[in-house]
């Protein structure tokens, strides 16, 4: 198992003890606005908008929380005006990190940002320097208690999705192009079948197996960025075998 895949397991396993509620909130109500600022306030006609919805349901957000975020940023209610930008550079071994930003002060946030690389080891790249090594895809990540290898294959082929990846023991990963995302999802959900993670992501093309010295360094910058209330995604390209994850997992 490996890149964003394998971070998004750890994440989704270690989540519920390290991150306040309120902190995704923070995160959640970001994009909500964002999305619904950017594009049409009806979900249906805006796909950003839908999965952001999605996103903050999953979360057990209130459905009053989400309509009062979807109103600030149709212009519905004063509220903040945020900022997209997205930082390149590379951690420990020279592992490729996106960070996706949504802030109301871009020197804070860079500042913040320039400082994590640094501390935990890594540097900053110009645009371009680690993204062409990745992809926009959508990822869809369940249990395997759900079903057979089989089993799960045939839902792929009738979902339309785009290929049923093995790289985790635990988890099957369903991949999909950005524009099929949400009709596989909804696929998933009319079989009653809910995914641990559903997301549109950047998938790095290829990866840097890392040992266990510079993945605790990289762990740790990770869950740094992610920690951070300005930023709403990271993504990476390292793997790691299983021994050495589960040995810096006990030491985290």
């Amino acid at each position: 198992m490996s890149g964003h895949s394998k971070w998004s397991t750890i994440k989704h396993k270690k989540g519920a003890k390290d991150k306040a509620r309120s902190k995704v909130f923070t995160k959640l109500i970001r994009e909500l606005t964002t999305a619904a600022r950017n594009g049409e306030p009806d979900p249906g006609m805006n796909p950003r908008l839908r999965l952001a919805i999605q996103k903050s349901k999953a979360a057990n957000m209130p459905n009053d929380t989400i309509d009062k975020a979807v109103k600030r940023g149709s212009g519905s209610s004063d509220g903040d005006d945020f900022s997209e930008g997205t930082y390149e550079g590379y951690g420990p071994g020279g592992v490729g990190v996106i960070v996706e930003i949504l802030t109301d002060n871009k020197n804070r946030t860079a500042s913040d940002v320039r400082y994590i690389f640094s501390k935990h080891g890594g540097s900053l790249g110009s645009p371009g320097s680690v993204s062409y090594n990745f992809e926009r895809t959508g990822q869809l990540i369940f249990s395997r208690d759900q079903g057979s290898e089989e089993e799960f294959m045939d839902h792929v082929l009738e979902a339309g999705a785009d290929d049923l990846l093995l790289e985790d023991e635990n988890v099957y990963e369903v991949i999909c192009s950005p524009e099929s995302f949400h009709s596989v999802l909804e696929y998933f959900q009319s079989k009653e079948m809910e995914a641990e993670e559903s997301d549109v992501v950047m998938r790095p093309k290829t990866r840097i197996t890392l040992q266990a010295a510079d993945l605790s360094g990289l762990l740790k910058m990770l869950n740094a960025l992610e920690e951070n209330d300005d930023v709403q995604n990271v993504y990476s390209s390292f793997d790691a075998s299983d021994n050495d994850m589960e040995k810096v997992l006990s030491q985290l």
